[in-house]
């Protein structure tokens, strides 16, 4: 099949797949549930605003698992983890995903991306669509809960500035990704709470997937929603 070509370059998503998934036992991204891989269900409502898609995965082999596994005609590209500025190539953490996303779709002409886990399968259209609009003038927009965390795995980065920001971070070994967050960008702020809540009341879009518990938990939303 031919794939969906978007020549905007505005914005693309990089969804991260290459994570250790040491408390779940194994990959979570192609974990079958209710008979389609997790990704699957945030990948269609992603599909849903025509930008380019590419998955940030952490071996060859990963990247065949997957595209056997999920619909890949609507998958732009994958990338894979880029580890030229470390000495420990076992070494599994977001920010060489995000690195490496920073690195790809820089020299691919892309202005931001929106980064996400894989995860997080029960994203809701109307918080991406939130976060898309309001990210326009600002180099940065993230989520942040009242307690002041952040959700820098549901953000929209600048690919040059965070490209350089991440490349200082990993080469000084900093591997926190607020780190990423620069004083110099002019940052949206999104709260969770006020701005969010009201769109995704069971705040479905922020259930991290880590183990079985979890599984069971969106379970219970699915079938309620359905």
């Amino acid at each position: 099949m031919l794939k969906i070509t978007n020549n905007n370059k505005d914005l693309a998503f990089a969804i991260l797949i290459g994570g250790k998934s040491t408390r779940f036992g194994s990959d979570k991204g192609i974990f079958e549930f209710l008979g389609k891989p997790l990704i699957s269900y945030q990948l269609e409502t992603i599909f849903k605003f025509n930008k380019d898609i590419y998955l940030v995965a952490n071996s060859k082999e990963q990247i065949q698992t997957y595209k056997r596994v999920i619909e890949t005609n609507k998958i732009k590209d994958y990338i894979l983890d880029n580890k030229e500025l470390i000495s420990d190539k076992i070494l599994r953490t977001p920010m060489i995903g995000l690195y490496s996303a920073f690195k790809e779709l820089d020299k691919l002409g892309y202005e931001k991306v929106f980064t996400l886990s894989c995860d997080m399968p029960l994203i809701k259209h109307e918080v991406l669509e939130l976060i898309l609009n309001q990210s326009k003038g600002f180099d940065c927009c993230i989520p942040r809960w009242d307690n002041g965390f952040f959700e820098p795995l549901f953000a929209i980065y600048p690919v040059r500035k965070a490209l350089y920001i991440a490349e200082k971070n990993i080469t000084q070994g900093v591997y926190k990704l607020t780190s990423l967050l620069d004083k110099t960008w002019n940052i949206r702020y999104i709260s969770i709470e006020k701005t969010i809540l009201p769109l995704d009341e069971k705040m479905v879009t922020f259930i991290n997937i880590n183990g079985p518990v979890d599984i069971e938990k969106i379970m219970n939303i699915y079938k309620s929603d359905s």
